[in-house]
C-alpha cells in the first residue's frame, strides 16, 4: 500500500499502522504518548505471536525463542495479508513462509512442509464443511457408487512430517515420499492416516462419485498390469471398508 502523499487523518492512520507493524523502522505518529503506543504495539504483536504459536505448536517448539520472534516480527512487518479474518492468520503465515521467508543457517529443512501439515490440521478443524449424508454401516463398498469426504485431504511430503518433534528432527528427506490422508470424522475430530501412492490414486478416482469400489479397483488394475488382479481386489475391498469406517470414503450422494 503506497504511503499517502497528503497529510491529515489518512497520513496519521498510515503512520500508526506502519509503526505497529515495524516499530524499529517506522516512528510513531507525532503527538501520541509512547506509553499508549506501547500498549498497541504489545497487543498487536502478542496476539499474532500467540495465535501462530498455538496454530503451529510443533514448529514453535523446534525453533528457539530468539529465532522464532525474528520470524514473527518479519511476518508482521512485511507480509500483506489477503484476508482480514483473524482465524485465517495461519494461512497467511503459511503464505509468508512459501513466498517471502528467507531461511537462515539452523532453520530446519523440513520447516515449510511441517508448517503446511500443521496448517492443514487447523484448517480442517475450523472448516465449515460437513460430511454429507448419514453413515451407513451396511454400505457395500464394492457394488455401490462411492465418493470421498470433502474433509479428507490427500497429501504428499518429502519428510515424514507426522513424526517430526523434539525427539525426531530429520536432516534429509526420506527415501520415499510420505503420503497422508488428513481428515475430520463425523465427530469433528481431526486425524491422519499414513497411506501409500496406490491409496492416494484410488481416492482420486473415487472423487467423481460415479464409480463403485469394484469399478475403481478395475481401473486401477488397468494402470498396473503387472499386479495380481485378485490380490488387488481383495486388499482393495479391505482398504475401502476401513476408509469407510473412518469417514473418508462415503456413499455417493444422489443428485436431487
Amino acid at each position: 500500500m503506497p504511503e499517502p502523499k497528503a497529510g491529515g487523518f489518512q497520513k496519521t492512520q498510515y503512520d500508526f499502522a506502519a509503526h505497529l507493524r515495524h516499530p524499529d523502522h517506522n516512528p510513531a505518529p507525532a503527538g501520541i504518548e509512547d506509553r499508549r503506543m506501547k500498549i498497541y504495539r504489545d497487543l498487536i504483536y502478542n496476539n499474532i505471536e500467540s495465535f501462530l504459536a498455538s496454530g503451529f505448536p510443533v514448529l514453535r517448539r523446534l525453533i528457539d525463542d530468539r529465532r522464532w520472534h525474528v520470524i514473527v516480527r518479519d511476518f508482521v512487518s512485511r507480509h500483506r495479508s489477503h484476508t482480514p479474518y483473524f482465524l485465517e492468520i495461519s494461512q497467511e503465515f503459511l503464505r509468508y513462509l512459501q513466498e517471502e521467508f528467507e531461511s537462515s543457517e539452523g532453520d530446519p529443512a523440513f520447516m515449510l512442509e511441517l508448517a503446511h501439515y500443521e496448517w492443514v490440521e487447523l484448517a480442517l478443524d475450523v472448516s465449515s464443511e460437513t460430511i454429507p449424508g448419514e453413515h451407513r454401516p451396511d454400505l457395500d463398498v464394492m457394488t455401490e457408487p462411492l465418493s470421498v469426504s470433502p474433509l479428507a485431504w490427500r497429501l504428499s511430503y518429502q519428510y515424514p512430517v507426522h513424526h517430526i518433534g523434539t525427539e525426531y528432527r530429520p536432516e534429509a528427506p526420506g527415501e520415499q515420499p510420505t503420503f497422508l490422508v488428513v481428515y475430520r470424522d463425523r465427530g469433528d475430530e481431526v486425524h491422519f492416516l499414513e497411506v501409500n501412492a496406490l491409496t492416494i490414486r484410488l481416492l482420486q478416482m473415487l472423487e467423481t462419485g460415479s464409480d463403485s469400489g469394484e469399478q475403481a479397483l478395475a481401473a486401477l488394475a488397468r494402470e498396473l498390469p503387472n499386479m495380481d488382479n485378485s490380490a488387488l481386489k481383495e486388499h482393495g475391498r479391505t482398504l475401502l471398508e476401513k476408509l469407510h469406517r473412518l469417514h473418508i470414503v462415503l456413499p455417493a450422494q444422489k443428485l436431487s
